[in-house]
């Protein structure tokens, strides 16, 4: 440990003094560190923060979730929405790297694309993306390049969400020639096409990546970006100490806040208390992720035919027994939004709150419904089990004590993390606490998890709707949007109506930053988005 704090406190010092000499290096620590920088493996948040400064997608989304061109410069999409042709910018270079002809970066090419989607499809590679293309596309005829600059994908049916897989970083571009030369060891050997490149990495200790000096990219007035000179990242396993760090000046940017300060630090209200502000500036935004108690549906599954979950009237008792506004104001210091419409969270452009109206704190609604299910206050009802991780622990307990006061008996299970994914994944769990977090800014990533043909994951519920998959499935072919929105919200309602799961709070992002952190962005898939970050004078 001592070793741990001296090797942080020299890194960054040694950042002090490029600061010092005219140098920008934006620091943050990532908690429980990175373990790959391989974009095939880009599978949470940690790796997808680090991928994304190295590589580039065809396409990516902007502040507000719109897609936007990246290395594509432009396409066009068949009539039958199968087909589309990408057109590529023919000034994009890998970065300069000894295993390429004279140590320089050759161009990119569409054959580059073609290579690292089918690597992400190939079984031999394991990649934890290759569900984003399996069942989309076939691997041999789906991916072609026309020339060298336009890139053809071909679907096997329209799927209409397919631009905003294609933006996530598991669609990253890389280099054939040194994926092969390294194989595995490219997850810490990474070559892209981004605005940073790699540099260093003590994997128990800190990662350095430095500016691309051939980035393609230039802001409005024709400066290249980025405009940082490096990225230096600390692997502190704290978020005290990380926070701690912060306030001393020693990083730039913090995700959250650890909950040991929280209240020190956020109001009630969910904003910056005033001994704050102008010390540090807080960052909020709507997150695409619904934090929810799950219900497996299955009576074939373990404990559910002897659950009294089954019954409709019982699950729609417990989602109108919990009052989300307490308990996001006093648990979470008002970070999130309560979870009052449907599953899909605040942040889409399909949420209405007046088009799906969801559960609302309603104990007398909540007697009347468990009285029609035969369990007048609660009486006879067997114990019900609800299995959270440490981390929600305490939103469990709060569930389970208000469930209590309508004589609903709920006891907490407490299980790491890993063994509970596991079971949840069986649906060996019958009453689990679970988020979903958008893979892509499109409702569906949130409805796919209740289409029957789904399996676990993403239909952890084992929910079976006919009338829901149709819809589902029509959804996803049409092409109007607007349509398309009506469509969701349908589906939406119908989960309301049947209770599969409990939803909660949809999330938000809460970041902090230093004052002279200028031009960093927030959005509702909590991307780190780093060129065009500047730091200023303090």
């Amino acid at each position: 440990m001592r070793y741990s704090v001296l090797f942080l406190l020299i890194i960054l010092c040694a950042c002090g003094q490029r600061r010092s000499g005219g140098k920008m290096v934006f620091r943050y620590n990532q908690e429980g560190g990175i373990p790959t920088l391989d974009p095939a493996f880009a599978k949470n948040q940690a790796i997808m923060w680090a991928v994304r400064q190295v590589f580039n997608t065809l396409v990516e989304t902007d502040s507000a979730l719109h897609i936007r061109p990246s290395l594509a410069k432009s396409w066009e999409v068949s009539a039958d929405r199968k087909e589309y042709v990408f057109h590529l910018r023919t000034d994009v270079h890998f970065h300069d790297h000894p295993l390429f002809p004279g140590g320089v970066g050759r161009r990119m090419t569409a054959q580059d694309v073609v290579y690292s989607f089918r690597r992400i499809m190939d079984p031999a590679t394991a990649s934890s993306g290759a569900w984003v293309f399996n069942g989309k596309v076939d691997p041999e005829t789906g991916f072609a390049a026309l020339d060298d600059s336009t890139f053809r994908l071909r679907l096997l049916q329209p799927f209409q969400p397919i631009m905003g897989i294609l933006s996530m970083q598991y669609c990253s571009v890389v280099p054939q020639e040194i994926v092969a030369h390294y194989g595995k060891d490219f997850r810490k050997n990474p070559v892209g096409t981004g605005p940073f490149r790699f540099f260093f990495w003590d994997e128990g200790q800190a990662l350095v990546l430095h500016k691309n000096p051939r980035y393609h990219e230039t802001d409005e007035n024709g400066r290249q970006l980025p405009y940082l000179d490096a990225v230096q990242i600390s692997f502190v396993d704290s978020k005290g100490t990380e926070f701690l760090l912060f306030r001393q000046g020693q990083l730039d940017f913090i995700n959250e806040i650890d909950a040991t300060f929280k209240d020190e630090v956020i109001t009630r209200q969910g904003d910056l208390k005033k001994e704050w502000e102008g010390k540090i500036v807080m960052m909020k935004t709507p997150y695409l992720s619904t934090e929810y108690f799950g219900i497996v549906m299955d009576p074939g599954k373990p404990g559910v035919k002897s659950s009294p979950l089954r019954d409709l009237r019982v699950r729609q008792a417990v989602n109108y027994g919990i009052d989300r506004v307490k308990m996001l104001t006093y648990l979470r210091n008002s970070k999130g939004i309560p979870a009052t419409s449907g599953f899909v969270p605040a942040g889409l452009p399909s949420f209405d709150t007046a088009a799906v109206k969801g559960y609302h704190y309603d104990p007398s609604r909540s007697r009347k419904l468990l009285a029609e299910a035969g369990y007048p206050n609660g009486k006879g009802m067997p114990v019900i089990t609800l299995v959270s991780i440490p981390l929600y622990a305490d939103l469990a307990d709060y569930a389970a004590r208000q469930l209590q006061e309508l004589g609903v008996k709920v006891q907490v299970e407490v299980m790491q993390r890993g063994p509970l994914i596991d079971l949840v994944a069986k649906s060996a769990v019958p009453f689990f606490r679970a988020s979903w977090i958008a893979d892509y800014p499109d409702a569906e990533s949130f409805l796919a998890m209740f289409y029957s043909k789904n399996p676990a994951p993403p239909n952890y519920t084992r929910y079976n709707n006919p009338a829901y998959d149709k819809l589902y499935e029509r959804a996803l072919q049409e092409n109007d949007d607007s349509v398309r929105y009506e469509l969701y919200q349908e589906m939406d309602r119908m989960i309301v109506a049947d209770a599969p799961v409990v939803p909660v709070f949809y999330d938000m992002v809460m970041r902090f930053r230093q004052p002279n952190v200028l031009g960093l962005s927030s959005d509702g898939l909590n991307t780190l988005e780093l060129r065009r970050v500047r730091i200023g004078e303090k």
